[in-house]
């Protein structure tokens, strides 16, 4: 996800809309700041012309616990409710790595990995996202284990299903040391972990970064009998500014990348995935490019 996400023009100073954005029966939305409070997100997701969102529960790049006060969280309740905004889904922490093999950053991983649940539950947010993690100093089986057992203590006496909360595993762009460039890497996390805690996957378009037709229909089947398209929870719809097979994590506008707007018009109206939520985690270079890219995933829905 790109740094000028947090760059976000606060459109809650702007007059509220005459009427309710236009919404699809698909969940489409967009990663939305929480600048001001978390209970913020919520409007600026409606006033997006989002129905689905995506937010950080605290800073993305320290590692300071954040606390999340209750009246907040009953705001963002509220107006969840009133703009049937659902699912909510939260990013972990970029800094997060429960594939760690040093014991010290695996435990602060662990802690922050346990507070970004516990808010997760008191937002009664749906989802949330995981990077499975680097195993650098470690074989990419004991990363594995590693993650799989760092999620099951961290998450220890915390009732995830009573607080319908599931964490997803999501997909990288498959740097070296990094677990998750295969989906058979998402599949073998998800299987350790079934049983222990609700599991799903999320899967990035710019981490996966199918050019073509064909590709996608490919993708798509290999995905589908790996990770199975009905564990896919959410979508992170990002084109990329790298070419394909550049392995690097650098999102781009909707349609103007170089993946390209008709494999998001492929995945937004394939029967399989209409469980799903689409979100995009597009950058800001100029105030309302959150809002275009909104709009863009939305017209291709036919």
């Amino acid at each position: 996800m790109p740094r000028s996400l947090v760059r976000e023009p606060d459109i809650l100073r702007r007059r509220p809309p005459k009427r309710p954005p236009r919404l699809t029966s698909w969940c489409i939305g967009i990663h939305t700041s929480s600048a001001g409070g978390v209970q913020n997100a919520a409007e600026r997701a409606y006033r997006l012309g989002c129905n689905t969102f995506q937010i950080f529960s605290s800073s993305p790049r320290q590692w300071a616990p954040y606390e999340l006060r209750e009246p907040a969280c009953a705001e963002m309740n509220r107006l969840r409710a009133r703009y049937n905004l659902k699912p909510l889904v939260i990013h972990t922490n970029y800094l997060v790595n429960l594939a760690s093999s040093n014991e010290l950053f695996l435990q602060k991983s662990m802690k922050a990995f346990r507070g970004e649940v516990e808010r997760a539950l008191s937002l009664c947010a749906e989802y949330l996202v995981l990077h499975p993690g680097s195993f650098r100093g470690a074989d990419r089986e004991q990363g594995l284990l590693r993650t799989a057992a760092a999620i099951a203590a961290a998450t220890q006496g915390l009732d995830l299903a009573k607080g319908g909360l599931t964490i997803l595993i999501e997909n990288t762009a498959g740097a070296e040391f990094s677990l998750g460039g295969r989906f058979e890497q998402v599949a073998e996390v998800l299987d350790r972990l079934r049983g222990v805690v609700p599991v799903g996957a999320c899967i990035d378009t710019c981490h996966t970064h199918v050019v073509s037709e064909e590709g996608l229909y490919q993708t798509l089947q290999h995905l589908d009998a790996t990770v199975g398209l009905n564990n896919v929870k959410v979508w992170h719809c990002n084109d990329a500014k790298a070419a394909r097979g550049s392995k690097l994590d650098r999102h781009q506008h909707i349609g103007k990348g170089m993946i390209g707007k008709e494999t998001f018009r492929i995945l937004l109206n394939d029967l399989r995935l209409a469980h799903a939520a689409f979100i995009a985690e597009t950058p800001i270079d100029s105030p309302g490019d959150d809002r275009r890219n909104v709009q863009a995933l939305k017209r291709l829905v036919t």
